[in-house]
């Protein structure tokens, strides 16, 4: 297991938000850690200490009032930390080239390949031609809906009809180099992990995997240890001490590494 670091950017500014919360009108979102540091400064640190493959998640839709704002922050931190960090929110075919450019060493991709409630392939394709399996993360952060976990997109707002399970990251493995996982039901909620989600994807032994969502203690990040076999790269935002929780960052550093 790896701790994959993160830096949110909303309204231009770093935060960690309830997932759930998030929305395009008005650009809304309950805080729960709002930082006065910029984003590079988190871009340096990380740097520092040697952590690769986080993540910087715009926030802001594209036609938002606030999204240059948030996407100077995210360019700045990738070229504060040149091919230590991958970057998502509205990347598209088009768009991709820049945030490498500017330094990224893989980008994230949710709503441009999952559209209309499915997968895109073509979409798909032409992303991996332009940027290359190995710079393309998928993004299948996914809420429940009765026992399944199906994929939403558009800032974690829309359910599409693509269930989160083994048969779905073997099926796309192929096109990208990693995955990410936001479990959005938990997402910046402290309180837990979402185990089903976790087992029903912990013997996948194909491209790493980050997990996000949840965690908010040692208890957590040693269940997930557990749950996903020692293979699943994990994410703390709201909990981790950098934005204002209880957990140290180093003991974080220290368990993930164990054997």
């Amino acid at each position: 297991m790896e701790f994959r670091p993160c830096i949110d950017i909303h309204n231009g500014k770093v935060k960690q938000i309830v997932g759930g919360s998030l929305k395009d009108l008005g650009d809304q979102a309950q805080e729960n850690f709002v930082s006065g540091q910029d984003a590079a400064f988190y871009a340096r640190l990380y740097q520092k200490n040697n952590l690769k493959g986080g993540h910087i998640i715009l926030l802001n839709a594209s036609d938002s009032p606030y999204y240059e704002a948030t996407k100077r922050q995210a360019l700045s931190a990738l070229r504060a930390y040149p091919g230590g960090l991958q970057v998502g929110g509205g990347i598209t075919a088009d768009n991709a080239s820049e945030y490498l450019e500017a330094g990224a060493a893989a980008v994230i991709v949710t709503s441009y390949v999952f559209r209309e409630g499915r997968i895109d392939y073509d979409r798909l394709k032409k992303l991996v031609h332009t940027v290359g399996r190995e710079h393309l993360v998928l993004d299948v952060s996914c809420k429940r809906v009765e026992e399944k976990y199906f994929v939403v997109t558009d800032r974690w707002q829309k359910l599409t009809e693509e269930i989160v399970n083994e048969a779905l990251l073997e099926k796309l493995s192929a096109y990208c180099g990693e995955f990410l996982i936001h479990a959005v039901d938990v997402e910046g909620k402290a309180q837990g992990i979402e185990q089903e989600l976790v087992k029903s994807i912990g013997s996948y032994a194909g491209n790493p995997i980050t997990y996000a969502g949840g965690v908010h203690s040692m208890e957590d990040l040693l269940l997930l240890k557990k749950l996903g076999q020692n293979r699943m790269n994990v994410t703390i935002g709201s909990a981790l001490d950098l934005f204002g929780g209880n957990m140290k960052w180093e003991d974080v550093l220290s368990v993930c590494s164990a054997s």
